[in-house]
């Protein structure tokens, strides 16, 4: 049984956030993280692939960093997000592919 008492390490959203936006934390960790991520209909594997297609797509290379890391942790490999980001090249635009690839070389480096 977990200990009520016990404190949970805060999200990274708190911790950007906390009271300054109570209500974009609740939706991020909540919502987005809580409801969203956890459907079945897709695996994490794939809302993560499909997550950072979307993020590189929009040019959005700050979230970026979170999901690369993410998207490795749900079960895809460098390999296969280099070929993802490669192929987006065709889709969203060179500039925003080459921008996403410098996010992710920099990532897997580290």
């Amino acid at each position: 049984m977990p200990d009520e008492n016990a404190q949970r390490e805060p999200s990274a959203a708190e911790k950007l956030f906390g009271d300054f936006a109570p209500a974009l934390v609740h939706f991020t960790d909540d919502v987005l993280f809580g409801d969203v991520w956890q459907r079945t209909e897709l695996t994490p594997k794939e809302r993560s692939l499909v997550t950072v297609a979307a993020l590189a797509t929009a040019g959005n290379t700050d979230q970026l960093v979170f999901h690369l890391g993410l998207a490795r942790e749900n079960g895809n490999t460098e390999a296969e997000l280099i070929e993802a980001l490669t192929h987006l090249a065709f889709y969203a635009g060179w500039p925003r592919a080459m921008a996403a690839m410098a996010v992710a070389k920099n990532v897997f480096a580290a």
